[in-house]
Parts: C-alpha cells; structure tokens; sequence
C-alpha cells in the first residue's frame, strides 16, 4: 500500500465506525440495552447504552468486503470478528440479573472491617463477597451501617469458559500459520502456544482497562497510533495498515465514548480491541515496543492480580475504580492514564532510535 492508499483505508475506518456507532446507539436506546454500573461512583451512568463495540462488527465486515484480497488484513479482520462475537455472547449473557447486591455505608465513627474491606466512616461499599454478606447483618443490627442502596448484578460466564474462549480465538490465529517468528526468534512448535498466551494477555488487558469513559478506546488508539509511526520510522511499512485500522476503530468511537460518554462498547467491544491489536503484533512482529505502549493496562492487570492473590487490597477493582473510589475524578483518572501511554509510546521510539 503506497501512503494515498493507506489514508484512505484509515478514513474509511473512521467514518464507517463513526456511522455505525451512530447507529448502533439509537437502536440500543430503543431497546433500552443500558448499562447499570456497580460501582457507586458511577451509578449516575446508569441507563447508557451498552455493546457499543457492535458498531466495530460492521465497520470490520466493510473492510473484509473493501480489502479481502489483502492477506494480513483479512487474517486480523477475521479474528477480530471471531473475537468481537465471543465478547457479544458474554454482553448477551450478562443481560440476566445474577443477583441484587446491597450498597452500605459505614454510619459509626470508627473504621469497620466488612469482607476483606476496612471500611473508613460514611465510606460506601457493595456487598459482594460471601464472607461480607455473612457479616453485613450483625452489622446492620447494631447500627454500625445502613443500606442505602441496590445494584443488580450480571451473569456472567465462569473463568474457564471465558478463557476457554480466548484460548480458541488464539488458536484461529495460530492455526493460519502467518505467525512463525516473534521478536527475532523462529517459533517454530512454540509458535501456537505463544500466539494463545499474547492474545489472552491483550484482551484480558483491554477487557479490564474498559472501565471509565474513552478510556479503553483511548489507550488502544494511542497505542495503534504509536504502532504506525513506528513502522514509518524503522519499518516495515506494512506495519501501519493493521494499525491504521484499529486505530480507526477507536477514533470513530470516542466521538461518542469520549467523557461524557453516551455510549459503552461492552465486551463486544474491548474483545475486537483487544484481539486485534494482539493479532496485528504477532502479524508484524513488533513484540517489544507495542507491547510497552500497552503498558498501562498491563500494569493494571498485574495490580488486580495481586489483589487476587490477596498480596495487595484494593477496595474496588481495577486500578481505575480505586483511584476514583479515593476521590481522584474520572476525568483526571482517563487523562493520567491516555498520558503516561503518550509517554510509554515517546520511550519506546526514543529506545529504538538510540539504543536498539
């Protein structure tokens, strides 16, 4: 692809996304496919649409249709297809109330310990645990907290089934054979477990950094962006249209996912990002620096982990929902993140211009 070409595979991108997600929003909006947000910080977004990313199906499908005779893209765009159709089932899914959970707030003046949480006075926290419903009535009888609140919880999958899943969207990808080197190793029996063990990495990363409004959209773009001007500067070229169009897909998007935000893109959504940006990295071979200029939600996917493990306590997970639940506001929270990405991304250009 020569630069006229590539510019316009990327417009093309941007304003199917744009178009689609415009009309993706008003058909959820009429089928009142909203989200309801669990965490208390943002229960006023309850009633935004939700599986935005749908719009990234079609926009994703025109490209197929436009490019089906390039190789690299039609591998990526059929896997973040397949991918965009695990994350619809899950949204699917989570569309059945699982079950009502109440909202407390620490009504004494002395910190309280509810599950695993040390509650401070007239902190608000979910009851979510079963070691914290257990407790949450001995509590309520002694006046020590007061409901103030419910918030339906979703359906959703067990783990093993979710990574089931991804395990076969890696293996779609492995199977096509287009990946046999990475980072200047020959892969070669390795070479299906390595592209099953990156794409689990990035869409679990993508999927748990969606959280707070243009985030998500925004750190994949910045990142794909980055992508491209790597490619121009140290090449190969055909680097930049695979990035070119993921880009796209989150540009079109944050028209309406950027704060405040009128539409969410779901696990649809974060399942096509995420898939497809594991699935350009392995096809061009940039291991090192993409993965660098996704380091924020790898850092954030490492902290919940530890939080798991029950090494470190977060009082909300991710990351993100601690820094809000602390007073930190979202805005803040979003432009933080989108920055140190900028700042990962300059680095690792910096690195590869002087030192590698």
């Amino acid at each position: 692809m020569n630069n006229t070409d590539m510019l316009i595979l990327f417009l093309i991108t941007l304003c199917a996304t744009i178009f689609f997600t415009w009309y993706v929003k008003r058909i959820l909006l009429k089928a009142r496919i909203a989200d309801n947000p669990i965490v208390s910080e943002h229960r006023h977004k309850s009633g935004t649409p939700t599986m935005g990313g749908i719009a990234f199906l079609f926009t994703i499908s025109l490209i197929i249709a436009l490019y089906y005779q390039n190789t690299p893209i039609l591998i990526v765009s059929f896997i973040m297809l397949a991918g965009g159709i695990v994350g619809l089932v899950d949204d699917l899914i989570g569309l059945k109330v699982k079950e009502i959970q109440k909202i407390v707030v620490n009504t004494s003046n002395e910190v309280i310990t509810l599950g695993r949480l040390d509650v401070e006075p007239h902190e608000e926290v979910r009851v979510a645990t079963p070691k914290a419903k257990a407790e949450v009535d001995d509590l309520l009888k002694s006046g020590k907290v007061e409901v103030i609140g419910e918030v339906p919880i979703k359906t959703e999958p067990e783990e093993s089934e979710k990574i089931l899943c991804q395990i076969v969207l890696g293996l779609f990808l492995g199977l096509t054979g287009v990946v046999t080197t990475l980072g200047g190793f020959e892969l070669g029996i390795f070479a299906i477990p390595v592209v099953v063990i990156a794409v689990l990495g990035s869409i679990n990363s993508v999927n748990l950094i969606d959280g707070m409004d243009g985030l998500a959209a925004g750190i994949v773009g910045i990142a794909s962006i980055a992508c491209c001007v790597y490619g121009y500067l140290f090449g190969p070229a055909t680097i930049i249209p695979l990035f070119l169009i993921i880009a796209g897909l989150c540009l079109g998007f944050l028209v309406f996912n950027k704060h405040p935000a009128s539409i969410f893109m779901g696990d649809v959504g974060s399942f096509v990002l995420g898939t497809g940006y594991a699935a350009a990295v392995l096809v061009c071979d940039i291991p090192y620096f993409s993965v660098l200029a996704l380091g924020v939600p790898v850092i954030s996917v490492v902290v919940s982990l530890l939080h798991r493990a029950h090494i470190i306590k977060l009082p909300v997970e991710p990351l993100h929902h601690t820094l809000n639940h602390y007073g930190m506001s979202e805005v803040k929270i979003v432009s933080s993140y989108l920055g140190f990405t900028v700042l990962l991304c300059i680095l690792g250009i910096l690195l590869k211009m002087y030192l590698f």
